[in-house]
């Protein structure tokens, strides 16, 4: 991921992500950041296959009890129309990337808001499919909202836990991919790991997921962020053209859940409001929920706000 301090050096645009700033490593090197999220970036190679929120921004949300049930579904039409696959193909295959990254043109990463989005990853995959229960208990129990962006693998490996994150208004959930791949147009990696192969697959990598999670959760997902984080800058104008938010992050808090309990609290420690941060819940056995459990209520008592993504970003 990124560097695993925020980095922060210009003044965020009305109402859109920070513009790009310099990599300030904050004594932990960049290249330790790149394999920490290689060690959560498994990927599964595409096989043919078929294809309520907080009141306020900072809302304090009622504390719920986990459920087995699914959540209600919508007794009228909910799902929004998606572009095809036809007419984003007409309208972005004459497009040339010119940037691949984790800060690229379009996407969002930390908010003008004077909150903070906690943002947790669920990979999937050998390895990745986990729940750490420590850690979302530390968010209930602070009574903390978070954005949870679920792969697909995770989602098939875990339908139970989804249900009961999804029927939990602390939690809101945004679409993670669907084979967890970097998002390319051309094929390019990112930490080794191959990125979709093209524009269509890329379009397969976003939609595929974003079906699978709207026929779970009876509602579409309104955030999108890929495997590895990386896209380039036409697959992210490909993923606001199918009315998702592009996102991304400021303060990377666990680096794949490779950082001890100590580091990821120190992470925290410098998270301000704007910032959105990127952590994961599908490890475990990592250092993540001991720096959440030390780090958060340092965070509350600093007057850190909170809210979902997509308050921050009025989605």
């Amino acid at each position: 991921m990124i560097p695993p301090r925020h980095l922060r050096d210009s003044p965020a645009t009305a109402g859109g992500p920070l513009s790009r700033r310099s990599l300030l490593i904050g004594g932990v090197s960049l290249a330790a950041a790149g394999l920490g999220l290689a060690a959560c970036a498994t990927v599964e190679q595409p096989a043919a296959q078929p294809p309520v929120p907080p009141t306020g921004e900072g809302a304090v949300v009622p504390a719920s009890q986990p459920t087995s049930r699914p959540p209600a579904k919508p007794t009228g039409p909910s799902r929004p129309r998606f572009p095809s696959k036809s007419a984003i193909l007409a309208e972005f295959s004459g497009r040339v990337p010119r940037e691949w990254g984790l800060d690229v043109t379009g996407v969002a990463l930390g908010s003008k808001s004077r909150s903070v989005a906690l943002t947790f990853d669920a990979c999937g995959g050998p390895g990745g499919s986990g729940f750490d229960r420590a850690l979302i208990g530390s968010l209930r129990r602070h009574q903390v909202p978070a954005t949870l962006f679920i792969n697909k693998r995770w989602a098939v490996a875990n339908p139970g836990l989804l249900r009961e994150l999804a029927a939990d208004p602390l939690f809101e959930i945004q679409n993670h991919g669907f084979h967890h791949l970097p998002l390319s147009a051309s094929g390019r990696n990112a930490y080794g790991i191959p990125g979709t192969a093209d524009l269509a697959a890329a379009y397969d990598e976003v939609a595929a997921s974003q079906e699978l999670l709207t026929d779970l959760l009876g509602h579409a997902p309104k955030a999108f962020r890929p495997g590895t984080a990386y896209y380039d800058d036409v697959t992210a104008a490909m993923v606001s053209r199918c009315g998702l938010l592009p996102a991304n992050f400021s303060v990377n808090a666990d680096a794949g859940a490779t950082f001890p309990a100590e580091t990821v609290a120190a992470q925290l420690a410098g998270v301000v409001g704007g910032d959105v941060v990127i952590s994961h819940f599908n490890q475990p056995g990592s250092g993540t929920s001991g720096g959440y459990a030390a780090g958060l209520p340092r965070m509350l008592d600093r007057g850190i706000r909170f809210a979902h993504l997509s308050r921050v970003f009025s989605l």
